[in-house]
């Protein structure tokens, strides 16, 4: 797995966003992202990001797409 690994950087807005590519996926950092928003604490804004309705729906989509044992009457508990 280690050789399919590639790491590197591009630059958005003039700050440095890692970007790693596992196999013939590319993973990009969203903690460098929020440094754009606020870089002396990005962590901040990631919790915030996490916590929008809009990123659980998503999140609940991906897993019912992609998990075959994803428990849709968990997901609902913990969306509400």
């Amino acid at each position: 797995m280690k050789n399919n690994i590639v790491t590197t950087e591009i630059i958005v807005k003039e700050t440095k966003v890692g970007v790693m590519r596992i196999g013939n996926t590319n993973y990009i950092s969203l903690t460098d992202l929020a440094k754009y928003q606020n870089s002396s604490d990005p962590s901040f804004t990631v919790k915030n990001w996490l916590r929008r309705v809009t990123t659980i729906d998503y999140v609940g989509l991906w897993e019912q797409i992609h998990n075959d044992n994803f428990n849709l009457v968990e997901f609902d508990q913990i969306k509400t």
